[in-house]
């Protein structure tokens, strides 16, 4: 098996049996903002365009490239497709002119012309844009684990596929907290340093879980080439960031796991792999690869000047702001919030959108969109008329997908964090609003529990279920899902991340 690294989660893997292109990704996404770190934008797309078998593991826009998808990659090609409660993945695809569809079911192993595949598919509300997943393919000598994105729950299952020779996996930041949130300067620190640490601590119960003899950090960090969000590249100006790079988590791993055999798969990278055998070859030299990650910002300097075009693209592609902005808004969202019963109880209050000078409240007890009056809103965000605008014209149904992830938002919040805000945010089709609904309708607490560090707590994390006795730990009462960082207060079953959420524990006797 032969692995190139093609940038960000990018795969092109080529076997005796097919090749198969993974979340190709070249053009910048969401407004302008994430760009490939390093820069991928010299690789021979067209090569890469003629593997066998396409896998795009989810919608969000830095693993589905509409742009370099249509150019590059041929028609014929046979999509692996997720198995997802929607099917918005599928009709993206055939609207690129994508027609041969291998239909997979999660957590099932299938074989075509020879490769042994499967695809475990994530679908929570909180899983990507509804929807991620991972890929496992083995070719009869090497088996690859493809997790990119994906937080799977059943890692047995995963491992149950063959003993992994190559991993694959996200180790850095890929959300906008708490970057964009008015907080004072230390406390946006402090949050940051936590939450740096609590990716890799998650990357590192994966890597442990998984026993891959291999393991490549991908699927991030991106870049920031416009001057607006230049300061949030890496750590930030100061350590106000949460984007550790390749080489800062590979100095993490050596330190806390010395025994793991960790990669650095750069764009054009190649990995020859027979079984657990690994042979690696760079492009780039050894003085690149010491530029690119020892002197960083003018590396990007360089990087932010050939980008130029692209950014001036993009925001000329915005759309003007029309002067019935509330009307459309209403127009689109009060029929959805009348379908999300769970949603607006979980919001449980208004939520001020500002877009420009134009002050909005999304009152979800009322299920209503109108002017700001002045009333007390937990949550307000905050940015320009012109991208809710363009969101607006484009029917944008996810804003993690587009407004969001740009980070070019503010956001200020009274209180603990509230899910079900950004949850509605994702959900802007009668779709995405009916699927989540069902969820939440079915979601329970399967009744096992298990003894944790002296209490007995409920087995699955009343947050996306997560199996605690893999991802739980325990200290000074306070119970911590590694998974996603969330923290409960055993004591009196509370969650100190969102409102609700309450977890089940009594304390054992000493």
């Amino acid at each position: 098996m032969r692995v190139t690294g093609v940038g960000h989660a990018g795969l092109f893997i080529e076997t005796q049996v097919g090749s198969v292109l993974c979340d190709p990704w070249v053009n910048p996404a969401f407004f302008g903002s994430w760009f490939p770190f390093p820069d991928n934008g010299d690789l021979d797309w067209d090569a890469f365009g003629q593997a066998d078998y396409l896998y795009v593991s989810h919608l969000h826009r830095d693993h589905f490239d509409a742009q370099l998808l249509s150019r590059h990659v041929r028609k014929d090609a046979t999509v692996l497709l997720p198995d997802y409660p929607t099917d918005e993945l599928e009709r993206e695809l055939a609207a690129l002119g994508f027609t041969d569809f291998l239909r997979t079911e999660s957590g099932v192993s299938t074989e075509r012309d020879g490769l042994r595949l499967m695809i475990t598919s994530l679908t929570g509300p909180s899983d990507g844009p509804i929807g991620d997943s991972a890929l496992s393919l083995d070719d009869g000598r090497t088996v690859l684990l493809n997790q990119n994105d994906a937080h799977p729950l059943d890692i047995e299952a995963l491992r149950e596929f063959g003993e992994v020779h190559a991993y694959f996996t996200q180790f850095s930041g890929a959300i906008w907290w708490p970057m964009v949130y008015d907080l004072p300067a230390a406390a946006k620190r402090e949050f940051a340093r936590r939450k740096r640490a609590g990716q890799t601590d998650r990357a590192l119960r994966y890597i442990d879980a998984v026993g891959a003899a291999h393991v490549f950090p991908t699927a991030g960090p991106p870049c920031f080439l416009d001057e607006d969000l230049f300061e949030l590249n890496g750590t930030g100006a100061a350590g106000e960031s949460i984007f550790t790079d390749q080489a800062e988590f590979l100095d993490e791993l050596r330190e806390a796991r010395p025994h793991v055999a960790g990669h650095l798969l750069l764009p054009g990278a190649v990995a020859e792999f027979d079984g657990p055998h690994c042979e690696l070859t760079h492009r780039h030299s050894e003085q690149q690869i010491a530029e690119i990650f020892g002197d960083k910002t003018r590396y990007l300097r360089g990087y932010q000047h050939r980008a130029q075009p692209a950014l001036a693209r993009e925001r000329a592609s915005r759309s003007p702001v029309p002067p019935d902005l509330l009307d459309q808004l209403k127009a689109w969202w009060e029929p959805l919030l009348k379908r999300a019963d769970n949603i607006c109880a979980g919001v449980g209050g208004p939520v001020r959108l500002d877009a420009g000078d134009r002050a909005i409240v999304i009152d979800f007890p009322a299920r209503e969109v109108r002017d700001f009056d002045g009333e007390q809103c937990r949550y307000r965000l905050s940015t320009s008329a012109e991208l809710v605008a363009t969101c607006l014209a484009r029917r944008e149904v996810d804003w993690s997908n587009s407004l969001f992830l740009s980070l070019r938002f503010s956001a200020s919040r009274v209180g603990q964090y509230n899910e079900f805000v950004y949850i509605f945010f994702k959900c802007l089709s009668e779709e995405r609003i009916d699927y989540v609904e069902n969820w939440y309708d079915e979601l329970n607490d399967d009744g096992q529990d298990i003894e944790l560090d002296g209490w007995r707590v409920q087995r699955r994390c009343p947050h996306l279920r997560a199996d605690l006795a893999k991802f739980g730990s325990v200290e000074n009462g306070v119970l911590t899902c590694a998974l996603h960082g969330w923290r409960f207060e055993l004591g009196t079953g509370r969650c100190l991340t969102s409102a609700g959420h309450e977890i089940r524990a009594t304390e054992l006797d000493h």
